[in-house]
């Protein structure tokens, strides 16, 4: 409903003796006016009017300056959620003015939170590099020279050619951060037939992956809040995490209805402030906290009969478990009471310090909710402690146990809410298997072991010969971020390193190549994530482009449309694919051939134009409009696929893998050419869950041929950092690093002035019982020594957080160089970095953020001064035997700063993290497993290869 404010008689005077500006009159600019004030259309136009949006200019005040707007959708990139975003292109200027929220993006609705608008901070950040930079000194000299892209491209497929006809395929690899885009890497790296996908998962997600894979075959969780009646998080997720503002709006919605929050977190995040439940366990420990909850469930009879006695393999347990037991689920029942009589909640809260009463309390709360308890858990516990894996597990045998796994209100499997791709092109798999990314030590590691990288080359593991990193700065954002420095400087181990990256970073000083690619308005993507109950997919586009090909002025490549010559990466990776092999003899170029036009090159155009026309529903919905698929996706930037998306292990066999399959009469197991293609459930033929049972597998046969019987069921696993292990007379504490402030976006966030203005310093959690003990005052420097050094920091002293747990912020204590450009000047220190003998690297801040003097007049505004303090560099290996995953969390010893130090101070001895990598190594247990293989054959790998690469030669 349209509103027009009426003046008051005291604003009527005040305008006409021009005290204030008329904003009444009819006139220039009116009507901006009206479509400013259209009630819904404040926060967003309709798209029929985004070609021609008009609103007053608020910089212009007290002028009444109306502006000629054309509205563009794409997606955020500054977490995972790839929220939607709408960019006001200025059309007489061809500028991004800002950038809202989109109200046609299915997860987002709309909705932003501050990461998204500060988008436009980092498109015009004063120091992004705008050219390709080519080192002219030694690697990490500092000292770096302009050149064209054609010598680039050359140069890098001159080498990877070389590479490849060589059978040198495993020394290509492309390491990546932040994906953003899918299904395209997949394309091109196995077009190259190159193992070379290396994430950061293993820094991330491999825990929580783990925990759930070992279930149900997905390894990532899909909750549906908004209809749950309980929520259980376990960590700060909900404000920090992936996926925040879709599923705040979400948990919102279901508060609103009266659903109830829990929170299992030591330290009081905003999740946690705003809950019902908060439970701060110490670190670790949330496995016995869950599973006294699992007991409370089985003891009292709170379980779903139905989903238990159909989707879960007990009947494999009793066999395995109580040979000779009658196969009755009465029997299973008395056997979860045995397995878990341990687990009281008296137990759980010595263990972790969490009230039993509560835990009972929310244990029956659970059972009560029944099938609409979602839950969820990325990093935090899972991600910070050996065994962590097995907090995902335990949280999961809560929603098998109220039969919450795929409900309305429950928890499903994230490739139920995530869109796939069909290109125009499908490659093989590769054939070869990369021992750097997949080693044997791991063999149920999720996914590639990134962060040792750095100690298998120093073991002669291999080399590298092009090494691609993209969205990625391990020598700031992993743990022992020095030894990461002295692999990428030695070219013996790494002969050609290229960072495509729109800015500087701490990796990219040490590159051979560091090329400029767009940020998430400039450039091609197309994201899907399990944001809810629903499928959708959305489609990341560079503004700039879109607005001239609307505007009748094309142009061929997105660089064109781009501040200097700034690329992005889908048609980078196109153009090198295509110079790889440039008379097609080595069988990649034909990958990158135009599907509609024979023999030409493929734009990006036509490769997502060829997606959008095979995605299901899309072509309908677009001709509706008289629109095209792709024109549709460029017009609203999203569109749901699927709606309501539950059950999905319901979905009947297709009658033609049914035909010669036999049916096993014990579990119901629906086998065709020795492999299961489903189960049998109520005499109707399912395709249930990717486990080798087609059912939840509370009991994992998977473990006992790993070699891991001792974790066959859920259990819980003593952390490192178990408070056994700490000695509190000598100052040790429990440090976790694994939380970040809301605002901040890994290394991204070093470039967006408006959140480095938010959020600039990082202190160390401690609380006020153990801050008295030690005699710390609040703001005091402290000294904080890990395994290989130490850090200098500032304490915070507060309740916020439970005794013996130290905590303190990732993603800030950016720096650079005095050789280095400059950079992140929002956010980075000048530090000086000095060897004081074998592996001994100290760092020093020699000079805080300060204002600078540059086109953008913030820059000479910047009020503060700290930059925070780099700890993760100071941290040492922890790779968890199972899932691979780093195991953020530290013992460490505290103390009041000595003299000499200051603030900032970093010390690191390298080979003393070489001896604990070896010390975690050994705690392997190593392929091969059952017939000779690297890998369970059903277990999910990313860019699987060539089952035959499976098998230790």
């Amino acid at each position: 409903m349209s509103y027009t404010h009426k003046p008051t008689v005291i604003e009527a005077i005040a305008e006409k003796l021009h005290l204030v500006p008329d904003l009444h009159k009819e006139g220039d600019g009116r009507k901006a006016m009206r479509a400013a004030e259209d009630g819904a259309e404040i926060s967003c136009p309709p798209p029929s009017q985004w070609d021609n949006w008009v609103e007053y200019d608020s910089k212009s005040w007290p002028e009444r300056k109306a502006k000629e707007y054309m509205l563009v959708p794409t997606a955020c990139f500054n977490c995972e959620a790839g929220c939607g975003l709408l960019a006001y292109v200025d059309k007489e200027t061809m500028e991004i003015r800002k950038l809202m929220g989109n109200p046609h993006h299915p997860a987002s609705r709309g909705r932003n939170c501050a990461k998204g608008p500060a988008t436009l901070n980092q498109i015009q950040d004063t120091d992004r590099v705008l050219y390709p930079m080519k080192r002219a000194g030694k690697r990490g000299d500092g000292k770096w020279e302009r050149v064209s892209w054609d010598s680039v491209l050359d140069d890098i497929a001159g080498r990877m050619r070389k590479a490849i006809m060589e059978g040198r395929n495993n020394e290509i690899s492309y390491h990546v951060g932040r994906p953003g885009n899918d299904g395209f890497m997949e394309w091109i790296l196995r077009a190259w037939n190159v193992d070379g996908h290396n994430s950061h998962t293993n820094v991330c997600s491999s825990g929580a992956r783990f925990g759930y894979a070992i279930w149900e075959g997905f390894d990532r969780p899909s909750p549906d809040h908004a209809n749950a009646k309980f929520i259980l998080l376990v960590s700060a997720h909900l404000e920090s995490g992936h996926y925040f503002n879709p599923h705040a709006q979400r948990i919102i919605e279901a508060r609103m209805k009266g659903a109830k929050l829990a929170v299992l977190d030591p330290r009081l995040s905003n999740t946690a402030s705003m809950s019902d439940y908060w439970m701060p366990s110490y670190p670790g420990s949330e496995p016995a906290v869950l599973l006294a909850m699992a007991k409370v469930i089985i003891d009292e009879g709170l379980y779903n009969r139905d989903y238990l006695e159909n989707w879960v393999n007990w009947q494999a347990y009793l066999q395995e478990e109580y040979p000779g037991t009658p196969a009755t689920f009465e029997n299973f029942i008395e056997g979860l009471k045995k397995e878990y009589a341990h687990y009281t909640p008296e137990y759980a809260s010595k263990e972790s310090g969490v009230d039993a009463a509560m835990i009972v309390d929310v244990a029956r709360k659970i059972g009560a909710a029944g099938t609409q308890f979602s839950t969820h858990v990325w990093r935090s516990a899972s991600s910070g402690n050996l065994g962590g894996w097995a907090v995902s597990r335990t949280l999961h045998f809560l929603n098998v146990l109220t039969g919450s796994v795929g409900t309305p209100g429950g928890t499903s499997p994230s490739a139920w809410n995530k869109f796939k791709p069909h290109v125009h092109a499908e490659p093989k798999p590769q054939t070869f298997w990369n021992p750097l990314h997949m080693p044997n030590e791991y063999p149920l590691a999720h996914f590639e072991m990134s962060f040792l990288l750095p100690h298998f080359l120093k073991e002669g593991r291999g080399k590298l010969d092009v090494y691609f990193t993209r969205v990625f700065n391990p020598v700031w954002t992993y743990p022992d971020g020095f030894s990461w420095i002295e692999a990428l400087e030695d070219e013996s181990k790494i002969g050609l390193h290229a960072a495509l990256t729109p800015t500087w970073s701490e990796t990219a000083y040490f590159a051979d190549y560091v090329l400029p690619m767009g940020h998430s308005a400039e450039r091609h993507d197309i994201i899907s994530y399990e944001t809810h109950a629903g499928k959708w997919i959305a489609f990341r586009q560079p503004v700039l482009r879109t607005a001239l090909r609307r505007m009748g002025k094309p142009v061929r490549y997105t660089w064109e449309a781009n501040p200097g010559e700034v690329w992005e990466e889908d048609e980078f990776w196109i153009e090198l694919t295509w110079r790889i092999d440039p008379d097609g003899s080595l069988g990649i170029r034909q990958y990158c051939m135009s599907p509609y036009r024979p023999g030409e090159k493929i734009t990006i155009e036509e490769y997502y134009r060829y997606i959008f026309e095979h995605t299901a529903g899309l072509p309908e919905a677009a001709a509706a409009e008289g629109l095209t698929a792709f024109d549709y996706m460029q017009k609203y930037g999203a569109f749901e696929v699927e709606s309501n998306v539950y059950n999905v292990h319901e979905k009947a066999v297709p009658s033609a893998d049914l035909e010669g399959a036999s049916v096993d009469p014990e579990n119901g197991l629906i086998v065709k050419n020795g492999k299961g293609v489903g189960v049998e459930v109520g005499g109707k033929a399912c395709s249930g869950f990717p486990t080798p049972s087609k059912k939840q597998e509370f009991w994992s046969k998977t473990m006992v041929e790993w070699k891991w019987p001792e974790y066959r069921m859920p259990a819980y696993i003593k952390s490192h950092i178990h408070q056994e292990t700490m000695n509190r007379s000598n100052g040790e504490f429990v440090l976790v690093p694994t939380f970040r402030l809301p605002v901040l976006i890994h290394s991204r966030s070093g470039n967006a002035k408006w959140l480095a203005e938010i959020a600039h310093r990082n202190p160390v959690w401690i609380n006020a019982a153990d801050a008295a003990s030690l005699g710390i005052e609040n703001g005091e420097l402290i000294r904080v020594n890990t395994d290989i050094g130490f850090f200098v920091n500032q304490a915070w002293v507060t309740e916020g957080i439970r005794p013996g747990v130290l905590a303190c912020s990732h993603h800030i204590g950016r720096w650079r160089r005095q050789q280095d450009p400059e950079a992140n000047r929002w956010a980075a220190n000048r530090v000086n970095i000095s060897k004081e003998g074998k592996g001994k690297w100290k760092m020093r801040v020699e000079e805080n953020i300060q204002p600078y003097e540059s086109s953008d007049a913030d820059s000479s505004r910047i009020f503060w001064s700290d930059g925070g303090v780099h700890q993760n560099i100071t941290f040492p290996v922890h790779p968890d035997p199972i899932s691979g995953m780093h195991c953020w969390h530290q013992k460490v010893r505290i103390g009041k700063a000595r003299e000499g130090d200051r603030y900032g101070d970093v010390f690191v001895d390298t080979d003393r993290s070489f001896e604990i990598y070896k010390e975690w190594l050994a705690m392997t247990r190593p392929a091969p497993g059952p017939n000779g293989l690297r890998r369970p054959l059903w277990l999910n790998r990313p860019f699987r290869p060539d089952e035959k690469t499976y098998y230790i030669a």
